[in-house]
This record gives C-alpha cells, structure tokens and sequence, in this order.
C-alpha cells in the first residue's frame, strides 16, 4: 500500500460545485487518490457520487472548484479529454458491442495497422491476449462480445482502460451484479492494478466489501464532503453513522408474527431446462426467503408463478383458488404484486412521469370508459409518495430524474397501491444505500405485520437471514433445503446452494 502521508496525490478533486438549475446535486465534491491504492467512495443515493464520477468523466464540467492531475490542474471538456489524461470509468452496467470481439471491442477507434492501413488482426488478438495476462484472468480475445457474463464484460472494461494506459480507474457498483466468486476474482484484479500502480477509486453500497477491498474511505452526504480516513480507523457502524448522520439500529427490522392461513401454494412447477418440481408454501403474515446463487432459477420460478414466463408443469394456488398459467393479469386479479429485479427495464417507464409510473398498476380504478381522471391518478401518487418517503422535485419530472433507491420505491408503491395479499419481491435493495435499505426493510415488515404474505429473492445473506421467517433454496433449478429461521445460517444456505445430495426439509 501507498504511503498516503508521504506520497504526492495522483489525482485530487477539491470542493468541485455542480448544479442543475435550482438543483444544487455537488456542493463540495473532494477526493483525494493515491498511486497503488483501492479508495472507496460511498455514500447514500443522492450524496452526490454519480455527480463527481461524471465530472471525471468529463461528462459534467463542474460549476467550481479544481481538479488536480499529477500535480497539474486540468479540466475534462469532455469523455475523451478524461481519457486522454488517463482516466477511465468502468460502469455498473458494461457497454460493450455486442456482435463485435472482445478484441475488437477493447481497441475499438484505434485498431492496430498492417500496410495499406488494413487493420492488424493478428496483433490486436495478441495485445488483447497480453492485457488478460497482465490483469491474471483468462478471455478469449476472439469471441464475441454477446453471451458475455456481466463479470466478463466487466473485465473487458478493464482491459480497455489499461490498453488506453490509465492510471486512475473508477469503479462505479462493479459487483452490483456479481456472483460471490465473481466478486473474488474482480478483487484479484484491483489488487493486480494497484500493483502495478493505478489508482482505483471503488463505488459501492456494499460496505462489507469496502472493509475487504480498500485502504481508504471518503463518506459523503447531500452533495458534501463529509470524511475521509484509512480503512483501519472505521467500522462498519462508523460509516453508516456518517453516511446518513444518524444512528441506524435497526438495519433489519423484525417483528415477531404468528403465521395465518396459506396465501401462495406452489405445487411440482417446472420449466423445462430452468427448474424443475419446485413446491413450496407462503403464508399470511411471513417472509419467505428464495436464496441460491446468480442462476439456479429463482427470478424464472417469480417470473412463472406470476405469468410472464408460462410454466411447462405443475400448479399456483392463490388463497386456494388455481392460478394459470401465463397470465400477468390474472396474477393481478388474483391479489398479486411482483416488484422484477432489474426496476428500470422491467418495473418503469423510465421516460414517463414519476406520478404517471405510480399509477400504472392502478389504471383501471382511476378512471372509467377508457378515461383516466386525472385527479385521481394524481391523489394516488401523492398519498403513496407521502407514506414511502419518496423524495422528488415534482410529481411530473420523469422517474428517470430519481435516484436508485427512490426509483425502487415508485415500483413499490406503484403494487402497493393494489392492496396486494402476496408480495413477489425480487433483489429489494441491490444498488440501494444502506439508509434506503432499512426504509424498506421497515416496510416489509409493516407488511408482514399488516398480513400480507412475501416471497423475497436476494443474494445479500445478511439481509435474507434478517427478514426471512423461512428460506428455501435453490440450486440448478431444484429445492434443496427449506430451512426455519432458526436454522437458517450462511453456513447452511450456502451447503444447500453448492452441494449435491441436501434435501429439501434438510
């Protein structure tokens, strides 16, 4: 690790200001990186994060304030004046060609050139090749960018900022999406880039992985600069405090309830090739837990029960009452809210108002002989806005303009406002700040109390063991285990999740 005391700063960004119209979204923006180190940057949505990322972007030029490069002030008029410098963005979501190599994709614009201005095959595979092998990972530089995991497009990333030789990487969410193991490997990594003297700053809501991955912190709140100090002077509670300038002692709240009558009854469903005679019960007034790693079929199995996917075989009981088979609507009627894992492909219409998005799942009550009254479309959103704590400009600003967290509160309250008696809630609080997470966490189980039945899906295991009165496990499209809350351990979950031969019940 870099001496931070003693080393000059590779990079520095001082009190940088950012406005948007009346919004003032950077207030003071600072950060201050160092050559061979991982520096996290954290904060709640809305502190101001993705702000300062797009002013080193350059896709933002800041109102005030200074960057300072290698000694040297500079400014970053644009993405390529960033990159020039030696700054390179690695976002959550990849964005790479699909159709083209992974090769091609990592020299895309300035592709090596044999005579007659041809471009050199052979030696771009062979740059891409000594890249993989200089980051210690293994892709085929010669396969096509589409069917990539998000982890490999991830590394693709990578090895496009160091082919452009930057030495300041930003990370913004990279394991948002990432398996356990696929989060090991991209830490192997950053430890491999700091070897080798770039610095990483490291954008994550997961402060688990901020204690297992940085040497330094920098904790901003509402546009601010809050605080700065080595890893190893901080706790987990520490940042929380800063980040939200509150205590948070309820990260999970659980209050203790006495299951009712049966609500979801699943029996021998199957999708042929994605999972296969998964049976299960959710009853009035519980969480069920739906846990297993990034492709054992838990989002296909939410997706069959509620019909968008149809399912091959087996049958759906909604308060005794059979549920067929794809059929979104009749899931609805049926007194169902699905909240889908990815909220702004599949849970907003991301160009449309906040309030119009609020409404969607409601229209028909709204309203008469085709006719939305606009009234009442605009008393629903503001009466469940009000109850989720939604935080906005205006009710007709697009949902897009809202951050993460709130975004995944318009998608609740757009199926709260059903009055739903089965919750299907899948990945609650991924890219969520640890604040907004206790919102939720608090709502679920406000829901739970108020006996609504919930089936919850989620890779974070400190949340499924802190809300699930019972997890089910998934592994290859089968149940594993079904285990109570008090058996219910990572040890336990993640056996089930892994190896062959547990049973379910085990």
């Amino acid at each position: 690790m870099t001496d931070a005391g003693h080393a000059v700063p590779k990079l520095v960004v001082e009190r940088a200001t950012k406005s948007f119209g009346e919004v003032r979204a950077l207030i003071d923006g600072s950060v201050t990186l160092y050559a061979g180190e991982a520096h996290a940057l954290v904060g709640e949505n809305g502190a101001g994060k993705s702000t300062l990322v797009k002013i080193l972007a350059g896709v933002y030029q800041p109102d005030g304030g200074q960057i300072v490069l290698d000694g040297n002030q500079v400014a970053f008029n644009g993405p390529s004046a960033s990159r020039a410098a030696g700054v390179s963005i690695i976002y959550q979501e990849p964005t790479l060609f699909p159709d083209l190599t992974v090769a091609e994709n990592i020299f895309m614009g300035r592709q090596p050139l044999a005579s007659g201005r041809r471009i050199d095959r052979t030696r771009m595979v062979s740059d891409a090749k000594a890249v993989f092998t200089r980051l210690g990972v293994e892709v085929d530089p010669t396969r096509p960018a589409r069917g990539l995991s998000v982890a490999d497009q991830q590394i693709v990333e990578i090895a496009k900022a160091i082919s452009f030789d930057a030495r300041v990487i930003v990370m913004d969410e990279p394991t948002a999406a990432l398996s356990s193991v696929e989060v090991d490997r991209l830490f192997d990594v950053v430890r491999t880039l700091r070897a080798g003297g770039a610095a990483v700053l490291f954008i994550s809501h997961r402060l688990e992985e901020v204690f297992a991955i940085c040497q330094r912190v920098t904790i901003m709140r509402d546009g601010r600069f809050v605080r700065e100090a080595p890893i190893e002077d901080l706790t987990i509670d520490d940042i929380i405090r800063s980040m939200v300038g509150r205590d948070l002692d309820a990260l999970f709240p659980k209050t203790q309830t006495l299951p009712g009558d049966v609500v979801l009854e699943v029996e021998g469903l199957s999708r042929a090739g994605v999972f296969d005679n998964v049976s299960f019960t959710v009853r009035r007034g519980e969480i069920v837990g739906l846990a297993g790693l990034v492709g054992a079929g838990r989002s296909e199995v939410a997706r069959a029960i509620f019909g968008i996917d149809r399912r091959d075989a087996g049958t759906v009981r909604v308060s005794g009452r059979p549920l067929g088979s794809g059929s979104p609507r009749a899931a609805m009627g049926a007194g169902i809210a699905f909240v889908p894992e990815d909220r702004r492909q599949q849970g907003l219409v991301m160009d449309m108002s906040i309030d119009h998005n609020l409404a969607l799942a409601s229209l028909g009550r709204l309203g008469s002989h085709g006719l939305i009254r606009r009234a009442s479309e605009l008393d629903l959103a503001t009466t469940w806005g009000r109850k989720l704590q939604l935080k906005f400009g205006r009710m007709r600003d697009a949902v897009a303009t809202l951050s993460g967290g709130n975004q995944q509160k318009v998608v609740l309250a757009k199926w709260l406002a059903r009055h739903p008696s089965l919750l299907i809630i899948d990945e609650p609080t991924r890219g969520i700040d640890v604040g907004t997470k206790a919102e939720i966490h608090r709502l679920l189980d406000e829901l739970v109390a108020g006996g609504v039945a919930v089936l919850m899906i989620s890779s974070e295991l400190p949340e499924m063991l802190g809300m699930a009165d019972r997890v089910l496990v998934l592994r290859e499209g089968r149940l594993t285990a079904e285990l109570s809350r008090e058996e219910a351990d990572e040890d336990s979950i993640m056996r089930a999740a892994t190896l062959q031969g547990v049973g379910a019940g085990a």
